[in-house]
Parts: structure tokens; sequence; C-alpha cells
């Protein structure tokens, strides 16, 4: 999900426990934050913006038009990769 212009959108692919399964979209720099630390030794101050790694409308033409099926890119060293299902896998 997306706005036209600006922040781009994606849904969170985990399940949060407790919930009663309604999800929001969060802006795609908080969920692909998130994993990069979560998969790896970085604090969230190791890491810049997101477009300082990724171009918005690349990122955009996964996760909100579906005309890319996969974006893979480099974040402090390592690869992260996004499916236009909204899977976050780090490598590296």
């Amino acid at each position: 999900m997306s706005s036209n212009e600006g922040t781009v959108y994606m849904l969170r692919n985990r399940t949060v426990e407790g919930s009663d399964g309604w999800v929001s979209p969060e802006p795609a720099s908080d969920v692909i934050v998130d994993a990069v630390i979560e998969a790896t030794d970085l604090a969230a101050d190791d890491i810049d913006a997101l477009d300082t790694y990724v171009d918005s409308e690349s990122l955009r033409a996964v996760v909100a038009r579906g005309t890319t099926e996969s974006l893979t890119f480099a974040v402090e060293g390592y690869d992260v990769t996004i499916t236009a299902d909204g899977e976050v896998a780090v490598d590296g």
C-alpha cells in the first residue's frame, strides 16, 4: 500500500499475539528498519533514512503497484529483499 506521493506504506507480515487479526499499513521505512534490527546486531541509530539505501519509486513498484515482484538493496552491509506480498528478508 502507498500514497501516490511521499511515504510508502506496507503491511507488516507478522501476527501480533492477542490481536484480533486487524492490521494497519505502516511506513515501509519502519517495517524495513525493524526487520534489519531484528535480524542483525544493528541499532536504529546505525541505520540512515531509508531513501539513502533505496529509491522510493522502486520500493513503491513492489509494495504498492506490484509491478515488480521483488527488490533487493543493501543496508549497512546487509542485503534486504522486499517482495510484493510484503515479506522482508535480511541476509548478510
